[in-house]
């Protein structure tokens, strides 16, 4: 995903998708949205916590996602937690059916941000982890932050 020079708005991110889950593939996707959806998530009020997409008769869709209703959206606001159809090229449909359909596999949210004036989807091919991997992911963030707070003092103190 091009995100180099690219004037993006990030709007929200799946925290605990990357503590969950290992990330294997990721892919850039539309997402077909309402009126009072977009102007939503324009004002930042969208949750990603336990969303997740699922491939249905040869389509992506997206379920969980929370969209707040919009303030002034009256009797045309949307319903908050609907199925949203994701817009992925054929070839990427098939890849991420393939991958579906080994065992361990799912297709998780990561980040939805704003791409010149677009909502776009960061969508991953995720596999579990299990609850060891993720006490030992947290003993290595936990190593690695004391080490540099050791590194930091010693050089506070010249001792280096």
């Amino acid at each position: 995903m091009a995100k180099k020079d690219e004037d993006i708005e990030i709007v929200a991110r799946n925290k605990k998708a990357r503590h969950d889950f290992y990330i294997e593939e990721v892919y850039e996707a539309g997402i077909k949205l309402q009126g009072t959806e977009i102007k939503s998530i324009r004002n930042h009020r969208v949750n990603l916590k336990d969303s997740f997409a699922l491939v249905e008769g040869g389509e992506v869709y997206l379920h969980n996602m929370h969209i707040s209703p919009y303030k002034e959206g009256n009797r045309f606001n949307h319903e908050p937690e609907r199925k949203r159809k994701l817009l992925l090229h054929k070839s990427q449909i098939r890849k991420l059916i393939g991958y579906t359909t080994q065992k361990g596999y799912t297709l998780v949210p990561l980040t939805i941000y704003l791409r010149k004036n677009l909502c776009k989807v960061e969508l991953a091919v995720a596999k579990g982890k299990q609850k060891h991997d993720k006490r030992r992911d947290i003993a290595k963030k936990t190593a690695k932050r004391e080490m540099e707070k050791a590194f930091n003092r010693r050089r506070k103190e010249g001792d280096y």
